[in-house]
């Protein structure tokens, strides 16, 4: 599947059938199948453009922001995601597949999303672990500044745990917690050159969700795993680099 094969035009006048159907499922997960508190969401604009960004811990993320996100969004998900059942499903709810060594059409396809007035998800951290937001992949700063939108920082606790495989899926009824903060400030300074600009946002987005992610942390309770299973996997060259 193409990242254009999600229809933009879609997301601001008309939810599509699946995708409001997938977030019932997903509503359903979060509080049928766990214990998700949902705070924060007066934070996030009734209308125009959003960008959410969340820490990155286990497979459950994706599907509990999808679920708990008030309104219709689409999240930027790794394209291997896209086969078999699952993948027919990230398409029907009108997900946004992303190939790690190109990111570029799925930042066209966001972008896209957002400048027709919908919300798009993405993980900064670009790959499940211990979600302190110790890094940030540049795309989501482009994101925001060729877009205008609001960002918001988006803390997802509970669904990993030390010792627990990023695949790991958590027992019925474990607590979870997602937690929607207020907007970044993500003004330039005078005269900053688009380069300098587009650092600055990655920068100020990632300090601004460690931040969230770590309040969120001790006021729920839910302490993030110490471990990050995947990390001698992972290629230090994966991270696109949008102009």
């Amino acid at each position: 599947m193409s990242a254009a094969a999600v229809r933009p035009a879609a997301t601001a006048s008309a939810v599509a059938p699946g995708h409001a159907r997938g977030q019932w499922v997903g509503r359903l997960l979060a509080h049928g199948v766990w214990d998700t508190r949902v705070t924060g969401t007066d934070n996030l604009p009734a209308d125009g453009p959003v960008l959410l960004a969340a820490n990155h811990l286990g497979v459950l993320d994706g599907p509990v922001l999808f679920g708990v996100t008030p309104r219709p969004v689409h999240l930027l998900v790794k394209h291997e995601m896209f086969r078999g059942p699952v993948g027919a499903l990230l398409r029907w709810c009108r997900q946004i597949p992303v190939d790690r060594a190109n990111g570029r059409p799925a930042l066209t396809t966001a972008l896209a999303v957002l400048k027709h007035g919908g919300v798009v998800g993405v993980f900064p951290e670009g790959n499940r672990g211990r979600g302190d937001v110790t890094s940030a992949r540049a795309g989501i700063a482009w994101l925001a500044v060729n877009s205008g939108a609001t960002v918001l920082p988006v803390a997802v606790l509970g669904t990993r745990r030390t010792g627990e495989s990023v695949r790991h899926l958590p027992a019925p009824r474990r607590r979870l917690a997602v937690e929607f903060g207020a907007p970044l400030d993500l003004a330039a300074a005078p005269g900053a050159s688009r380069r300098e600009a587009l650092a600055a946002a990655q920068e100020a987005i990632r300090t601004g969700l460690a931040s969230h992610v770590t309040a969120a942390a001790a006021r729920t309770g839910l302490t993030l795993p110490t471990d990050d299973p995947e990390a001698p996997r992972r290629s230090p060259a994966a991270t696109p680099r949008p102009h």
